[in-house]
C-alpha cells in the first residue's frame, strides 16, 4: 500500500477567541446552550468521543484543508489541526476548475489505537488518512477505491474485526456496503446495495443492542430529515424511521451529522441546517432511545418524531469548561498559520510566507485573470450574520498590475484593497466586478475593512491611519453559493499583468455576533 499525496500538515497557533463572550447562539453562560452551537459553515458535520473528547470533522470541499475539531462538551469547539492541505490526484485543484468538488461529507472513526478520517470526491475516489492523536501528525492520503460518482464513506468494523465501508452513489442514493481491509486501505470486493430512498445519502454507521444502525439523511439538503434503518444484518433488510424533522420549528431541513453516547447514558446528534449565504452551520440535539430508536430533538406534537430544539440543558460531562469559538483573528507571529485559514484551492507554496518580513503574512502575487483563478486566495469561515473583518497590509512591495487586500468570496467576489498602475499605487474595490478606483495611496501601510450584514448590506472602507475609515464603491448583496460552501472573508494578492509583486499583512481582525 502506497500513499499518493504528500500530507503537509499546518502545525500553527490556535488563535482562539480571547474573551469568548455571551451570544444569541452557543454556550449561555448559564448551563444552556442555544442553537446553533456552531454559527459558521461547518458543513456535514461527523463526530466521535474518545475519553473525555469530542472530535469533528466535517466538509471541506475545494478549500485546502479538512480541519478538526475538539470539544470537551459538545457545545464549545475549537480548531486543533488540518488532516492535508492539498489535493496532488487531480490538477483541476490547482484552479478553480474543481470548485464545489473536493471533500464531501467526511466520517470520522477510530479503532484499534488509530483515529480514521474517509471522505469521497465526487470524480477522483475514496480517501483516508490516519492519526494516533487527533492533534498530531496525519497520515499521507491513502486512495482506497479510485472511482467516479461515489459520495459520503463510513467505515464500520464489527465485534469480530470484519470491516466493512458503506457510502451513497452521486445523485443521493442508493447506499452500496463493501467488505474491507482490516487496516482500512482497500475495499475486498464490489459492494452490495442494502438500500435505495428518498434521496438517501450522509451514511453513518453504529451498532447497538444487536442491531446494525445507519444514520442517514433523506429528502434534500435544505428540505429534508432524518433517518435511522436498522437490521440484524448489516447487508439488511433495514426497518426505516423518520427521527428528526422540522415540524413546527424554523429549521429547515434538519439532518445529516453524527450520532455520540455519553457515560451519562445521554446520547446527542449534531447536524447541519443550510441558511443561505452563511452556509451550513450545525445544530446539536438531545437524543433519547425509545423502542430501539434514536429520537432526536423533542416530539412536541406527538406523532413520534422529533423537532429540533432551540434552547436545551448542555450535555453532562462532568464538569464545566470555559467557552471557547473556533479561531478567527491573527497576528501573523507565529511560523505556520493558524488551523482556521484555508486556501481557496492548491496554493503555490514559493509565493507564501510567514518568515519573509517579521510579523507579516507575505502574499508574492501569482498572475491571474480573477481572484477566484488566483491561487493564493486566504480564506477562513464566516461567523455569524453579522462582523467586522479589518487588516493592515504594507504596499511597497506590490508590482505593475497587482491586486491585494481584503475580500469575501463565495458565488461572487467583493474586494477592497489596492492596486498598482505603473509606478503609483490606488485604493480600490470590486462589487461582483464592478470596480471603482479611488485615491492615490501614499502611505507605506493601509488598512481595510469590510462591515458584513448578510442580512442587509456588506460595505466595504479603507483608512490610512485605522481610525477614520471612507467607504468605497457600491453596497454588497452576499448571494448564496452554488459551490456548496457559504461566502468567507479572505486575503488576497494576484497579478492581472505579471508575475510577481508581494502584499504583506501584518495582522487580521475579526469581531462577530
Amino acid at each position: 500500500m502506497k500513499p499518493i499525496l504528500l500530507c503537509l500538515l499546518c502545525v500553527g497557533t490556535i488563535f482562539a477567541q480571547s474573551e469568548p463572550k455571551s451570544l444569541t447562539w452557543g454556550d449561555q453562560y448559564n448551563g444552556t446552550y442555544n442553537n446553533p452551537v456552531l454559527n459558521a459553515d461547518y458543513s456535514d458535520p461527523d463526530i466521535i468521543k474518545a475519553g473525555d473528547t469530542f472530535y469533528m470533522v466535517c466538509s471541506d470541499f475545494h478549500y485546502m484543508g479538512m480541519q478538526v475539531l475538539e470539544s470537551k462538551d459538545l457545545v464549545n469547539w475549537t480548531l486543533i489541526n488540518q488532516i492535508y492541505n492539498r489535493f496532488d490526484f487531480a490538477e483541476g485543484y490547482n484552479t478553480m476548475q474543481k470548485y464545489s468538488q473536493g471533500s464531501w461529507a467526511p466520517s470520522i472513526r477510530q479503532h484499534n489505537g488509530l483515529f480514521y478520517v474517509y471522505f469521497c470526491t465526487p470524480e477522483e475516489g475514496v480517501y483516508m488518512a490516519t492519526a494516533k492523536d487527533p492533534a498530531g501528525q496525519w497520515s499521507p492520503l491513502v486512495e482506497v477505491k479510485r472511482t467516479k460518482g461515489w459520495e459520503d464513506p463510513c467505515p464500520f468494523w464489527d465485534e469480530d474485526g470484519t470491516a466493512y465501508l458503506g457510502h451513497s452513489v452521486l445523485g443521493a442514493g442508493p447506499i452500496i456496503v463493501h467488505k474491507m481491509s482490516p487496516d482500512g486501505t482497500k475495499l475486498l470486493d464490489d459492494g452490495v446495495e442494502v438500500y435505495r430512498g428518498n434521496v438517501a445519502e450522509g451514511t453513518k454507521f453504529y451498532k447497538r443492542g444487536g442491531w446494525y444502525y445507519l444514520i442517514i439523511p433523506e429528502g434534500g439538503v435544505a428540505t429534508g430529515e432524518q433517518v435511522a434503518l436498522r437490521s440484524k444484518s448489516i447487508y439488511g433488510p433495514y426497518e426505516h424511521k423518520i427521527v428528526l424533522e422540522q415540524g413546527s420549528t424554523a429549521i429547515n431541513g434538519p439532518h445529516q451529522g453524527g450520532l455520540v453516547e455519553l457515560e451519562s447514558g445521554e446520547a446527542w446528534f449534531m447536524h447541519f441546517q443550510d441558511v443561505g449565504a452563511l452556509g451550513r452551520i450545525c445544530h446539536l440535539q438531545p437524543v433519547k432511545w425509545t423502542d430501539g430508536w434514536p429520537l432526536m430533538g423533542i416530539d412536541y406534537d406527538g406523532n413520534g418524531i422529533g423537532e429540533p430544539v432551540a434552547n436545551y440543558k448542555k450535555p453532562d460531562v462532568s464538569k464545566a469548561y470555559t467557552p471557547e469559538f473556533p479561531a478567527t483573528s491573527d497576528e501573523f507571529d507565529s511560523k505556520n498559520l493558524g488551523f482556521q485559514w484555508q486556501w481557496n484551492h492548491n496554493p503555490i507554496d514559493k509565493n507564501r510566507s510567514l518568515l519573509q518580513k517579521k510579523g507579516h503574512l507575505s502574499l508574492t502575487a501569482a498572475k491571474a485573470d480573477d481572484n477566484k483563478n488566483a491561487p493564493n486566495t486566504l480564506t477562513q469561515k464566516m461567523v455569524g450574520n453579522s462582523g467586522t473583518v479589518t487588516t493592515r497590509m504594507a504596499t511597497k512591495d506590490l508590482a505593475d498590475g497587482q491586486k491585494a487586500g481584503l475580500c469575501l468570496v463565495g458565488q461572487n467576489i467583493h474586494e477592497v484593497g489596492v492596486i498598482k498602475k505603473g509606478d503609483r499605487l490606488y485604493f480600490y474595490a470590486s462589487n461582483k466586478g464592478e470596480a471603482v478606483t479611488g485615491p492615490e495611496v501614499n502611505r507605506e501601510y493601509v488598512y481595510l475593512k469590510m462591515d458584513i450584514n448578510l442580512k442587509g448590506s456588506t460595505v466595504l472602507s479603507y483608512s490610512t491611519d485605522g481610525k477614520a475609515y471612507i467607504l468605497i464603491g457600491t453596497n454588497c448583496e452576499i448571494a448564496n453559493s452554488n459551490y456548496w460552501k457559504g461566502a468567507r472573508p479572505a486575503l488576497f494578492s494576484y497579478n492581472e499583468v505579471q508575475e510577481g509583486g508581494t502584499a504583506h499583512f501584518d495582522w487580521f481582525h475579526y469581531t462577530f455576533e
